[in-house]
């Protein structure tokens, strides 16, 4: 029937000159089209009376009547090509834009028709559904899927008939439901945070955002996710800022982890959200680092007035081979009972940094998913607390000092760390605080010089720890750091195989008896941190025979080089067979110099401080030192005032103790802390050195430099190794003027000019 009508011809009894004339059946597809489009308007505007409900029941039949279209559409689509291939096609193909394919006007007829009519009750009839299911009712979901499909089918590209666009979804559509939603959260907000708590109010924006994002797949378009993601987050994120914000030192201080992740997790979705969060979270972490620093510092500091405090702070070798003589400090005197530097255990100092880190870190990694901001946060307060504390009044160099001293007591065979796994896990948490320290210049010389008293006295618990820790110190600051270090290991296994043959060239040339049980480290003086005692020695004659052959043996080997020794760092076991209540005798572990004192009483049982002074040709001083731990472990008696010229000792041959092996070569905390001066002040001269060179580099590469951009780059230059500052720069300039490696260019006073 169709086909006959599109085929069926009608004569023309007149036909313009300037009309196009077609020969052969004039096909009849416009009367076709024509009728169809008119039969389509007729039947949606009996289908329009049916819409006069409102709410649910319109969507029923809106949704229905749909559904039913749409199939019968189809239905004619199919019966329709012929129309579609040849008339339709051709309308086209001339320009004609208001000729549709049969489905595409069937929706263009809906839309004109129907929908306009009635789109806006619709809407408010879907948006009343929503806003339903937002309070907590069931509601038909498919009736505003549907409603949406239908919005999204009507789409049409005026341009391009075949094309679909979302025109009419985001105009009709989108665009008020995303305005109810912005007027239904900003009421629901604003009672909500009015009326209960900002954690109760952050549960619920959650939950909320976590809704609207099911709903987009429940029933909306995959385009509405990011405007409605968008007006959510304004809503109930961005306008409640504020409040949010100020909750967040409240939870910090609770630990309310969870609160705190969900704090981060809605104003991370806003710009500038996390900004203050930053802020806050430093300034706390600095405040409990500080305060946890503050509370090792008192307890020590009360520690030490009670007399608690240990006689040594872990600088001794072999403790628990010694009696450590113990006198309670006078309460309130001593450096110890005021100055927290002197009287914190390193140990005690490390872990509270470590434990502040540890604990925000874990933070940061729970709460702020590691995020890169408050991780820079994390990282800036605890350069600030570890640096510039209770502890560190003085200056910065005292948290690298007590890290130093804090691997020297993990290192040593005294640990009561054992384990390799275990060593190696605190080793990690060193280089943790390491990488916070500024001065690190500071912490190589403590460390380089324990690590060399561990070697010269065999105290080092284990060499793979040791290597382990260089290699970690390498990682961290470059092979220059750490190259005296390796070179130290390096001297010491030369130094086993020149022991090896001295005793083998002994053995042959000498008897069994007349020889002393010996060993040697011969160290390079550029690669060891050694300082000379600064005062004569007379060697005993007891050990100047294996003194005079190792130097003959050495000098065999070695004709160029010279020996230095280095007494002070010398030990060795002295047997004692003059006490009249042992039958086995004790044996003491003493320094070279204590040894010269103790064997002096071979020749007699008392001498005068004088007569020790010249016998042993020490100076006052050191030899103070060494017979504090001889007087205070009553090995000898003092008859006098210790030190005072008429002063003398007497060998006490009552002596007793509850061991066999006796170390009596424990430095006292005054060495200790002599020592800690004089190697603070070798580190200023070496930054002295340090600034020159790096203002000489500068100048050599630019020639020119203004004052100003000369200190920024010295800074910059040795801010790896420590944080010089402002006055010691402009000393060393001054000191490179005088000098004529600079000069400053005429005319202009902030200007220097490098002097080839």
């Amino acid at each position: 029937l169709i086909y006959d009508y599109c085929t069926s011809t009608r004569l023309q009894t007149a036909t313009p000159l300037n009309a196009t004339t077609r020969s052969g059946a004039n096909l009849m597809g416009a009367d076709l089209y024509l009728h169809l489009k008119d039969y389509l308007r007729k039947h949606l505007n009996v289908l329009l009376t049916g819409t006069g409900s409102t709410n649910e029941t319109l969507l029923h039949y809106y949704s229905r009547q749909w559904m039913n279209y749409t199939r019968a559409a189809t239905y004619i689509h199919h019966i329709f090509r012929y129309l579609n291939r040849h008339w339709v096609k051709r309308e086209v193909d001339e320009g004609h834009k208001n000729v549709y394919d049969v489905n595409t006007l069937a929706l263009v007829s809906w839309r004109d028709h129907m929908f306009m009519s009635v789109q806006q009750d619709v809407m408010r009839a879907v948006l009343e559904l929503i806003k339903m299911q937002r309070n907590g009712e069931t509601i038909e979901q498919t009736l505003i899927r549907n409603v949406v499909d239908n919005f999204v089918s009507l789409g049409l590209d005026d341009n391009d008939s075949t094309k679909q666009t979302l025109d009419i979804y985001k105009k009709c559509f989108e665009q008020p439901f995303i305005e109810a939603t912005e007027g239904y959260y900003k009421a629901e907000s604003e009672k909500f945070i009015s009326e209960n708590s900002i954690t109760d109010y952050m549960k619920k924006a959650e939950a909320r955002l976590a809704e609207e994002e099911n709903r987009i797949h429940l029933y909306l378009h995959n385009s509405t996710m990011k405007p409605l993601t968008l007006s959510c987050e304004t809503t109930l994120i961005k306008s409640h800022t504020l409040p949010i914000q100020d909750e967040f030192q409240t939870l910090l201080d609770r630990d309310q982890i969870d609160d705190l992740k969900r704090m981060y997790s809605l104003l991370s979705r806003i710009p500038e959200g996390l900004d203050r969060l930053r802020t806050i979270f430093e300034a706390h972490v600095r405040r409990q680092g500080l305060a946890a620093v503050e509370k090792v510092a008192e307890a020590a500091i009360a520690a030490a007035a009670s007399g608690e405090a240990g006689a040594g702070d872990g600088e001794g070798e072999g403790e628990d081979d010694g009696e450590k003589p113990k006198k309670p400090a006078p309460k309130g005197k001593g450096a110890a009972a005021t100055d927290p530097a002197a009287a914190v255990d390193p140990k005690v100092y490390v872990e509270a940094l470590l434990a502040v880190h540890k604990k925000y870190h874990d933070l940061v990694l729970a709460a702020f998913r590691g995020e890169a901001g408050f991780i820079a946060s994390l990282d800036k307060a605890c350069r600030e607390f570890m640096n510039r504390n209770r502890v560190c009044k003085s200056g910065s160099s005292k948290s690298p000092e007590l890290l130093a001293r804090f691997c020297d007591s993990l290192l040593r065979k005294s640990s009561k760390v054992s384990d390799d796994r275990e060593i190696e896990e605190v080793l990690n948490n060193i280089m943790t605080v390491f990488k916070f320290i500024e001065d690190k210049d500071v912490f190589q010389k403590f460390y380089s010089k324990m690590l060399a008293k561990r070697l010269v006295n065999g105290t080092s618990a284990s060499e793979d720890s040791e290597a382990s820790m260089i290699s970690k110190l390498k990682e961290a600051c470059g092979f220059e750091y750490t190259s005296k270090l390796q070179r130290m290991f390096q001297d010491m296994n030369v130094s086993k195989d020149l022991n090896e043959a001295f005793r083998n060239q002994m053995a042959v040339n000498h008897d069994k008896d007349d020889l002393l049980d010996f060993s040697i480290s011969v160290l390079n003086t550029a690669s060891w941190p050694l300082q000379a005692a600064g005062t004569g020695f007379n060697i005993p004659e007891d050990l100047l025979k294996t003194y005079e052959r190792f130097q003959r043996f050495y000098q065999s080997k070695h004709s160029g080089r010279k020996l230095n020794w280095h007494f002070l760092l010398s030990k060795g076991d002295l047997k004692a067979n003059y006490i009249k209540g042992s039958k086995t005798g004790y044996t003491y572990q003493v320094s070279t110099f204590q040894m010269g004192i103790l064997l002096q009483f071979n020749s007699g049982l008392s001498f005068s401080w004088t007569e020790l002074l010249d016998s042993t040709g020490l100076t006052p001083e050191m030899l103070g030192s060494q017979m504090t731990a001889l007087v205070k472990s009553k090995v000898l008696a003092m008859t006098g005032k210790f030190g005072d010229s008429a002063s003398r000792y007497d060998l006490n041959l009552d002596f007793k103790s509850k061991k066999v092996r006796i170390n009596l070569n424990t430095p006292g905390k005054a060495e200790v802390k002599a020592e800690a001066d004089e190697t603070h002040k070798t580190i200023e001269e070496d930054r002295k050195i340090l600034i020159q060179a790096a203002i000489v580099r500068i100048m050599k590469t630019r020639k020119v430099a203004k004052h100003n951009t000369l200190i920024t780059e010295v800074i910059s230059q040795l801010a790896t190794r420590f944080k010089p500052k402002i006055p010691d720069i402009k000393k060393c300039i001054d000191i490179l003027l005088e000098k004529e490696y600079i000069e400053r260019k005429d005319g202009e006073k902030d200007m220097y000019s490098y002097l080839a």
